[in-house]
């Protein structure tokens, strides 16, 4: 289907709005009022550039409080549409949408403003247009999509039809099933949004916290399948009001919006791009340094050794156990300090993934390496990340392992088993997008959502995972732009005694994260503990958390660079992360960079 987007929805001038939907793959766009009447641009120079990008214009919008009013205010509402449908014409638009009235002097009744949209529709006729009539969900008079419908009905002009929109028939709860009783060519439009599932205002909700389908709480492929069961053949457009996509940057949104159609087309049937290949597991995880010394020593002090050393590059290989961990320090990346940079994703099928991360826009990264080394494909996250497809151990494909030399063997009484799990921050306008990326190209399941209290403001947590819990990413986000003091990306390292593991690791001299004795005394009245056993967490730093799965046992390392690492045990099948406890680490986390005075 042709996919189109509303101006809008993305940020910038016109201009850059426009270009940023051509490179995105869009076909057309929905003009706002707004950017039209701020750009400097003609009608004729916009519908040229519209036509250089390969954009058609799909609708102008919108024309508000139009119909059910006054003889005299209708008759002024004419005289305006007649400037506006003569800027369309210029425009090169032909459909113009119309919203449901708010207007205090609009007037209760349904056969005045069947009568009055019936005319407005002649008049459009008369310019080669036609009206989409669209009911807010916050209409005086006519809130909702089947109400609209009756209306436009009634009118009986065949230049009026409706235009259907995800989130008012949503946010209201309306049963989108009865969409199937109205003829498709009567849909004239299908604007499409998704919103997290707020209990507010449904105004504030519309205009500030929509996003792209998938992205939210709504059913929307549900309401696509009984649009697309009217015959409906216009494109799927988005139309989304969102605080942060005013403030990011156009072309990454963009990308986003289309990943998302691309996934509904997908989800409704309508596109077949390259199926989903889940990850079974993680290969590695890739650190990048400045100065090897501080993530050599904590490492080896957690038990890891180094086994292996990359033929051609400054690149050790530390393992544990399954758990494996790339240290880098080669001199361009050396700029941003320590940091995880790259995860390995072992995939039954690296070229298939490969072609899913490419056609859901994925970026498909260049390699530099030498013809000896193995040929890898790697996209990049919205945070920046490497992501490595790495071929399952005997299954066809190159094995990234045979780029190393072996050094020395791997402990063969590890304490650490595997990485559980990898924590993600991510810039803050790319929370929503991230997991969208995740699901959509690595075929991982969204978890709900989780706010976490942070001393200085409060935290996004969202994970996203394979359906059997081999594959495990914690994606976060501060509470705003420059909030990046203390909220590291971190691995969890699973282990099956979290106690001897922690007692090794400091016997080694490592140190880890000082915990309040507050927490403890907390932990005293919340649950039951064998003797001793609340004294040993007291004494380690171990965090406690059980639910109606399991028990988890969780303490942190002291953090390097931006890294920090955690051993866990997770035990008879808890599903969580140690929510609960998150407000406590990340105080102690401020307490260890000296940001509390604690």
């Amino acid at each position: 289907m042709r996919t189109s987007i509303a101006t809008v929805s993305l940020s910038g001038s016109l201009t850059e709005k426009l270009t940023a939907a051509s490179l995105a793959g869009f076909d057309g766009v929905e003009i706002f009022e707004n950017d039209l009447l701020a750009s400097p641009l003609t009608p004729e120079e916009i519908r040229a550039r519209c036509a250089d990008l390969g954009l058609t214009v799909d609708l102008y919008q919108p024309m508000r409080d139009i119909e059910a009013l006054p003889e005299e205010e209708f008759a002024r509402s004419l005289r305006r549409a007649r400037h506006k449908f003569e800027l369309l014409r210029r425009l090169g638009a032909d459909t113009v949408l119309v919203c449901s009235s708010v207007a205090p002097d609009a007037i209760d009744d349904d056969a005045l403003a069947a009568e009055q949209l019936a005319r407005l529709a002649h008049l459009a006729q008369e310019h080669g247009l036609r009206v989409a009539y669209e009911a807010l969900a916050w209409g005086r008079h006519i809130s909702t999509y089947d109400h609209a419908w009756r209306v436009v009905a009634a009118a009986g002009h065949p230049a009026l039809g409706t235009c259907l929109d995800s989130f008012h028939i949503l946010s209201r709860g309306s049963d989108p099933k009865g969409i199937e009783d109205i003829p498709g060519e009567k849909i004239f439009f299908l604007q499409l949004a998704d919103a997290p599932r707020l209990a507010m205002d449904v105004l504030q909700w519309s205009r500030h916290y929509r996003c792209f389908p998938g992205q939210g709480g709504f059913d929307i492929a549900q309401l696509v399948r009984h649009v697309l069961r009217t015959g409906y053949a216009g494109p799927l457009s988005l139309e989304v009001f969102n605080d942060v996509f005013r403030q990011s940057e156009a072309g990454p949104t963009a990308v986003d919006a289309q990943r998302s159609l691309r996934l509904l087309q997908e989800e409704v049937g309508t596109a077949a791009p390259p199926p989903p290949v889940v990850p079974t597991g993680v290969a590695f995880a890739e650190l990048v340094t400045p100065d090897a010394q501080p993530v050599t020593a904590l490492l080896g002090a957690l038990g890891f050794t180094r086994v292996a050393r990359h033929r051609g590059k400054p690149v050790d290989l530390w393992q544990q156990g399954a758990a494996r961990v790339l240290v880098n320090t080669g001199p361009a990346e050396r700029r941003d300090g320590t940091r995880l940079a790259a995860v390995g994703l072992t995939s039954p099928d690296p070229a298939g993934a490969a072609r899913r991360a490419e056609a859901l826009l994925a970026p498909v990264l260049p390699r530099r390496r030498a013809p000896e080394d193995a040929p890898l494909d790697a996209v990049a996250a919205p945070d920046g990340t490497e992501l490595f497809f790495c071929a399952a151990p005997g299954a066809d494909g190159p094995d990234w392992r045979a780029d190393f030399a072996a050094d020395t063997p791997a402990p063969t009484t590890p304490e650490v088993c595997r990485i559980d799990h990898l924590a993600l921050t991510q810039p803050w306008h790319h929370f929503d997008e991230a997991a969208l990326f995740h699901r959509s190209v690595l075929g991982l399941s969204p978890q709900q959502s989780v706010d976490v209290a942070d001393p200085y403001g409060l935290l996004r947590s969202r994970a996203v995972t394979s359906d059997d819990g081999a594959v495990r990413i914690v994606l976060s986000v501060g509470a705003g732009p420059t909030d990046d003091t203390v909220h590291a990306q971190h691995i969890a390292l699973g282990t099956d005694d979290v106690v001897a593991a922690a007692r090794r690791f400091r016997a080694a001299g490592g140190r880890l994260l000082p915990i309040p004795a507050n927490y403890y005394d907390d932990l005293a009245a919340r649950f039951e503990f064998a003797a001793g056993e609340l004294e040993t967490y007291r004494e380690l730093g171990i965090l406690y958390d059980r639910d109606a799965h399991g028990v988890f046992r969780h303490c942190y390392t002291r953090t390097v660079g931006r890294v920090f690492f955690e051993l866990l045990q997770r035990d008879a099948g808890y599903r969580g992360y140690g929510a609960p406890n998150a407000a406590v680490r990340l105080a102690a986390q401020h307490a260890a960079r000296g940001l509390t005075g604690g």
